[in-house]
């Protein structure tokens, strides 16, 4: 099985940007805490960041029939990018939505999701956590 991680906007600067909501690890505590779950359930794991809406779009482009699953955190895109949900209905591989706070508490725009439009499942306000329950996902 071979799953492709996607961060958007402002995950790398995660252990920057508002501790008190995300706490003190940095975005290569994520990506390595990533690698070390799909490790350990026999996953090939991918990991790919970028702040711009463009590049997320051309890499699920690219990962059509390449990957077996897609799990993404697209950030603020999720809440504005109708390019990021029609590139992920285009490729149509599965995808696992998550997100280390839990958006339904936050501000009134962050409640609506994209993404969750297509997304198989989506998980919300776990951490890092987020991200083992979506590679487990792929396990079932």
């Amino acid at each position: 099985m071979n799953i492709l991680v996607i961060n958007g906007v402002n995950l790398n600067m995660l252990g920057v940007r508002e501790k008190a909501l995300y706490g003190s690890k940095t975005y290569d505590d994520l990506v390595s805490y990533i690698f070390t779950e799909a490790k350990k359930l026999k996953i090939e794991a991918a990991c790919f960041q970028s702040n711009y809406e463009g590049e997320i779009v051309e890499t699920i482009q690219k990962a059509y029939k390449k990957y077996d699953g897609i799990i993404i955190n697209a950030g603020a895109h999720t809440h504005t990018s109708i390019a990021i949900l029609d590139a992920l209905k285009a490729v149509n591989i599965e995808t696992v939505e998550v997100h280390l706070t839990d958006i339904s508490a936050r501000e009134e725009f962050r409640k609506h999701s994209y993404i969750s439009l297509f997304a198989k499942k989506t998980i919300c306000g776990k951490g890092f956590e987020g991200y083992k329950e979506a590679l487990e996902h792929f396990k079932k």
